[in-house]
C-alpha cells in the first residue's frame, strides 16, 4: 500500500532526528554530572518547542509542492518558502540567543544548570537556521512523493552525532556545550548533502517537465484548481463526490496557501508541547514516584507514537499529490491498537530497562496498561489530520484537538481528586477520544459533492 511506503522512511526518519538526537547527547553528557543531563534535557524540549514554530512553513511547503509537482512550475512556492523558512528561523534564533540567559532561568533555578543552559543555548540556538532550513529541506522532498531522501540525511546526521559528541565534549574540552556544537555540525553537513541532492532533483524537475509559462501582469490573481480528496476517482475534476480548492497562485498567493496550510500543524504540536507541561506540573501533584512512571511511560511509549505521526505525514503527502486520501484513519486507529498490545507485551521488561526503582517500575507498567484507552483513538486522530491539512481542513483538527484538551484537563483534576493518578490517565483517553469523534465529524463535513468546478467559490479570496 502507497500510504504504508511513504510512512515507513518517515517513522525511521522521525525515530532518528526528533528523538535520537537528544538520546544520543544524553549519553555522552551524563558522565559529567547531573547538571550536564538537566541542560541537555531542557535544552531537547526547548528545541521541540522550536521546531513547532517552523512546522507552519514546512508541512505548508509539502503540501504546496505536492500540489503543484508534474502540473506547474515548482521554483515560485520553493523560493517562498525558503524566504518564509529564513524570517521564522531570524525570529526565533535571535532572540532566542540574546535573551538566553533569562530564558535558561525560566527552566531551572538552579543557578549552575542555567549557567550550563544558557551556554547550550547560545549554540544550539544560534545553530536554529541549519536545523530550520534542513526541516524546509525534508519538507520539499516529501512534497515530491520522496521520503527516503530524509530518511537518510536523518540517519546521516545520527551518526555523525554519535562521532562528533566525543570529540567535541571531551577531546575539545567544550564539555556540555560541545554536544551543542557537535549535533549543530552534524546538521551542516547533513543538509549541505540534502540541498545538493534538492538541487539536482529540482534541475531534472525543470529540465523534463512542462516548460514554464512567462510569467503575466495579473499572475497574483489567476487561480488553480486543486483536487484535494475524492470518494471516487479522484483522476476527473468535477466528478460527484470529489473534493476541490480553487487557489490563488503567484506573489502573495504561494504565502497565503504555505502559511494557511501550515498554520494548524504548528498549532497543533505547540499545544500539545504546552499541555505536556500542563500534566506534568498535575502529574507531580501526585508525588515523586508517579511523576517518574509518567516520565519514564511516555518515553518508552514515544517509539509507538511516531508510527502515528508517520502516517499522518504520509496520509498529507499523498493526498496533496493525487487527491486521494488513502484509508489513513483506519490505518491509524489499527496502528493504534498494535502499539497499544505491543506496549502491553514489553511493559514490564522496557519499564525495567528504564528505572531500578520497584516503585517507579511498577507505576510505569500500570501507565502503560492504562494507555491503552489512550492510544486507539490517538492513532485514528493523528493520522487522519494529514488528510485534512492537505485537504484545506487543517483547522478542523486544531479545534478538535484544543477541545479535546480542555475536556481532558477538567476531567484530569477531577478524576484525580477520586481516583488518584489513574484518574488522570482516564481522563488523556477521554479528551483524546472526544477529539478523534469530532475529527470524524469535521472531516466529514467536507465540501459541497457533485458540483461542477466553476461553480465552487474561491475559498481563498
Amino acid at each position: 500500500m502507497k500510504l504504508l511506503r511513504l510512512a515507513l522512511p518517515v517513522y525511521v526518519e522521525l525515530l532518528t532526528a526528533v528523538v535520537a538526537v537528544g538520546l544520543i547527547d544524553l549519553l555522552w553528557v551524563s558522565p559529567l554530572g547531573g547538571p550536564a543531563v538537566a541542560t541537555v534535557t531542557i535544552a531537547t524540549a526547548a528545541e521541540n518547542l522550536a521546531l513547532g514554530v517552523v512546522l507552519a512553513v514546512s508541512t505548508g511547503t509539502t503540501v504546496a509542492v505536492g500540489r503543484r509537482d508534474g502540473r506547474e512550475p515548482l521554483g515560485p512556492v520553493v523560493r517562498t518558502a525558503w524566504l518564509l523558512g529564513g524570517a521564522v528561523s531570524l525570529a526565533v534564533a535571535v532572540p532566542g540567543v540574546l535573551l538566553r540567559e533569562p530564558l535558561a532561568r525560566l527552566f531551572t533555578e538552579d543557578p549552575g544548570t542555567a549557567r550550563l543552559t544558557a551556554g547550550f543555548f547560545l549554540v544550539s540556538l544560534g545553530g536554529l537556521p541549519v536545523f530550520y532550513a534542513q526541516t524546509l529541506t525534508d519538507g520539499i522532498f516529501k512534497g515530491l512523493g520522496d521520503t527516503a531522501t530524509p530518511m537518510r540525511t536523518a540517519l546521516l546526521c545520527n551518526a555523525l552525532v554519535i562521532a562528533l559528541d566525543p570529540l567535541f565534549v571531551y577531546g575539545l574540552g567544550m564539555g556540555v556545550q560541545g554536544a551543542a556544537a557537535a549535533t549543530v555540525a552534524a546538521r551542516a553537513v547533513a543538509l549541505g548533502v540534502a540541498l545538493t541532492l534538492l538541487s539536482r532533483r529540482l534541475s531534472r524537475h525543470a529540465t523534463s517537465g512542462r516548460p514554464a509559462r512567462a510569467r503575466r501582469p495579473d499572475d497574483a490573481d489567476t487561480v488553480r484548481v486543486v483536487r484535494t480528496g475524492a470518494t471516487g476517482d479522484a483522476g476527473d475534476a468535477g466528478d460527484a463526490g470529489e473534493i476541490v480548492r480553487v487557489v490563488k497562485t503567484g506573489g502573495t498567493g504561494n504565502v497565503g496557501e504555505i502559511v494557511r496550510t501550515g498554520l494548524p500543524m504548528s498549532g497543533d504540536f505547540l499545544a500539545r508541547s504546552l499541555v505536556g507541561m500542563l500534566m506534568v506540573e498535575l502529574v507531580g501533584g501526585f508525588g515523586v514516584t508517579p511523576l517518574a512512571a509518567y516520565g519514564t511511560g511516555t518515553k518508552i511509549m514515544l517509539a509507538g507514537v511516531m508510527a502515528f505521526y508517520a502516517l499522518r505525514q504520509a496520509a498529507m503527502i499523498q493526498t496533496a499529490r493525487s487527491g486521494r486520501a488513502g484509508p489513513a484513519p483506519f490505518l491509524g486507529l489499527a496502528a493504534g491498537g498494535i502499539v497499544a498490545a505491543v506496549l502491553n507485551a514489553v511493559a514490564v521488561p522496557a519499564a525495567g530497562l528504564f528505572t531500578s526503582d520497584a516503585a517507579v517500575a511498577a507505576g510505569t507498567v500500570d501507565f502503560l496498561r492504562w494507555m491503552t484507552l489512550y492510544l486507539v483513538p490517538f492513532g485514528a486522530l493523528i493520522a487522519a489530520g494529514g488528510t485534512l491539512q492537505a485537504s484545506g481542513r487543517g483547522g478542523r483538527v486544531l479545534a478538535a484537538t484544543l477541545a479535546g484538551f480542555a475536556v481532558q484537563l477538567v476531567l484530569a483534576h477531577a478524576l484525580g481528586a477520586a481516583l488518584g493518578v489513574t484518574g488522570v490517565w482516564l481522563a488523556m483517553a477521554a479528551g483524546t477520544a472526544l477529539a478523534a469523534a469530532l475529527v470524524t465529524v469535521l472531516g466529514a463535513a467536507g465540501s459541497p459533492a457533485g458540483k461542477p468546478v466553476a461553480a465552487l467559490p474561491n475559498l481563498d479570496s
